[in-house]
């Protein structure tokens, strides 16, 4: 199968931490390879930033990526990439002219725009993930909110023109029901961990208490770092490590300010480390340095990290929002906690640590649902079974005219 994968903002030959490269640039670089591995051709297309001097590269991963040009040649937040999107269709619909691929798979509403304008008229379906929805962005960012004022627009025409959805968790299926998305147009698929890099047995990073917790992530603030500083004053011989983060971001300095300020409010700074952009592949042997691995943020639309931790069989306490509520089974896995109660959190974590076989226990368990269920190669096969429904579809409909 020839599949072209969109991803205007989030390449997959990003580096990992800054402001816009996350979950989504390696959501869409392991599906790519998984897929290639199985013989299939990939192509992911993603904006030019004069990051390489390539134009195409062939990863060693088996697939390539072509670096589309649309804009300037740099990097711009991808709030700033919306006028640029028609240059980007017309770059898509001349390469598809040329090579022509069975299925389109664009990655956030923006791709999926360029993508249904490229296709427009070809017959080409399109499959959209769309990783975060604005409507929920909005609802918990409010005026925080920096995303163009035409994304709820797009996003409702996006969704309503693709050939099929793929939601990430069951929270999505609800919030695109509500947009007027039929149940039906949509199939659930998880996004991935690669178990062989974040497993349970290797390296062990260095401890500075009895105890650790550790966060990991963009040093943004939905990512709710200050509640579990705040749980720390209720935890003893216990020090917060927080890792990620972009040393080149304004909203990544400021925000890690802000918690150091918080740490000292709390009497706890000397018990907070905050590490910075921790490289990805180093990331395995901080995790199983942890006792317990929080995720704490206002909202989620999925969440790699829990994923990550489970693959390193280490317990996680998430607060329930978004796609956590569908990783972590409370009691099983780890623990869900509501967001914005740092009592709750501590209160979660103690037994933890307190109990270090319970922890074991459920670190074991979260492994076991890591293999069973977000493993690539059934994340693969399931979004191989929803390119089929479009392609099937797709043949059934010129049969029918012929």
């Amino acid at each position: 199968m020839k599949i072209a994968m969109v991803s205007e903002h989030a390449s997959p030959l990003a580096e990992l931490g800054g402001t816009d490269a996350g979950g989504q640039n390696v959501h869409v670089a392991a599906l790519s390879a998984t897929l290639a591995r199985r013989g299939h051709d990939v192509v992911v297309y993603t904006r030019d930033d004069g990051s390489r001097a390539q134009r195409t590269v062939h990863t060693a991963d088996g697939y390539r990526v072509v670096h589309v040009p649309a804009g300037p040649r740099r990097p711009i937040p991808k709030d700033e990439i919306l006028p640029h999107l028609g240059d980007f269709a017309v770059f898509l619909r001349e390469a598809w002219a040329r090579e022509r691929p069975d299925v389109v798979h664009a990655h956030f509403w923006m791709s999926g725009m360029a993508s249904e304008l490229a296709a427009h008229g070809t017959e080409i379906p399109v499959v959209v993930t769309f990783h975060a929805l604005g409507t929920v962005k909005h609802r918990y960012q409010g005026r925080a909110d920096t995303s163009p004022p035409a994304r709820l627009r797009i996003e409702r025409l996006v969704a309503a023109r693709s050939a099929r959805i793929i939601a990430t968790c069951s929270d999505e299926v609800g919030e695109l029901s509500r947009m007027g998305v039929p149940p039906r147009q949509v199939s659930i698929v998880p996004c991935g961990v690669d178990l062989d890099l974040f497993a349970p047995d290797g390296p062990v990073a260095e401890q500075g208490a009895a105890h650790r917790i550790l966060s990991v992530g963009r040093m943004v603030r939905r990512k709710g770092y200050d509640l579990a500083v705040a749980a720390l004053p209720h935890l003893p011989d216990t020090e917060l490590v927080i890792a990620g983060g972009d040393e080149a971001a304004h909203e990544g300095y400021s925000e890690a300010q802000r918690l150091q300020d918080c740490a000292e409010r709390r009497g706890v700074a000397d018990r907070v480390h905050l590490l910075g952009p921790v490289p990805h592949t180093a990331m395995p042997e901080l995790i199983r340095s942890a006792d317990v691995v929080t995720c704490t943020p206002w909202y989620e639309p999925f969440g790699i990290v829990p994923l990550e931790s489970m693959g390193c069989a280490r317990p996680v306490v998430a607060t329930a929002v978004g796609g956590m509520r569908d990783t972590i089974v409370d009691g099983v896995t780890g623990a869900l906690v509501p967001p914005g109660s740092p009592a709750a959190l501590a209160d979660a974590i103690r037994p933890l640590l307190d109990r270090p076989a319970l922890a074991k226990t459920r670190g074991a368990a979260g492994r076991r649902r890591a293999e069973n269920t977000y493993a690539w190669d059934r994340v693969a096969t399931r979004t191989l079974a929803a390119y089929r429904k479009v392609s099937a579809r797709r043949v059934d409909r010129a049969a029918l005219s012929a």
